[in-house]
């Protein structure tokens, strides 16, 4: 047993080098484009999570979600509280399969990026989520060199959060930290409806 805790001690100190050599190297301080893209569920999830992150650090942050609003949800009855703090905006009509008018959501998503613009525009906001906006580039909602231009001339310390499946192969390009996220296993497909608190 004293063998095993040591070659473990030895590999962690080797480790732990190769770590703290490459931390020290990462001496850069800009704001990031973030994208959490595939077919498994975590994306918004995840983005939530840095929207929290970035208030417990006393940033102000702005949020657009470009397909949802067609119903509340916990995150935004939660952040609504915090009217100082975070800017909320709902700006979809829900998923595409139930509003089913390209021309209508192609308007909204518009609306939406206007929006979003503004933000990208505040050097005040520290961080900006822009939930599902891959979903609106994959349907052509928007134009993608547009949405990249306007990503990459924002204020230099500002963060950017992207969600949604599909991320276009430009965007991941242009991005700083991209996950795709994959599905293992999903209750759904046991017959289990959406949940308070897990999907909404």
């Amino acid at each position: 047993m004293n063998d095993i805790n040591e070659r473990h001690r030895i590999r962690m100190e080797r480790k732990k080098a190769i770590i703290d050599k490459k931390i020290s190297e990462a001496d850069k301080h800009i704001g990031i484009i973030v994208v959490t893209t595939g077919n498994g569920k975590g994306k918004s999830s995840s983005g939530f999570g840095m929207v929290m992150r970035a208030l417990g650090h006393g940033m102000k942050v702005a949020v657009i979600q470009f397909i949802k609003g067609g119903m509340s949800t916990g995150e935004e009855k939660f952040l609504r509280r915090f009217p100082d703090e975070v800017s909320f905006h709902a700006m979809g009509e829900g998923y595409t399969w139930e509003t089913q008018d390209r021309e209508r959501d192609t308007a909204k998503a518009a609306e939406a990026w206007a929006l979003a613009r503004r933000f990208l525009a505040d050097p005040e906001i520290g961080l900006v989520l822009l939930d599902e906006l891959n979903i609106a580039l994959k349907y052509r909602y928007l134009d993608t060199a547009e949405v990249i231009e306007d990503l990459l001339g924002r204020p230099l310390m500002q963060h950017v959060v992207i969600t949604g499946r599909g991320a276009p192969e430009e965007l991941v390009t242009a991005a700083d930290t991209v996950t795709e996220m994959a599905v293992v296993k999903h209750a759904f497909q046991a017959g289990i409806a959406a949940q308070q608190g897990t999907e909404w």
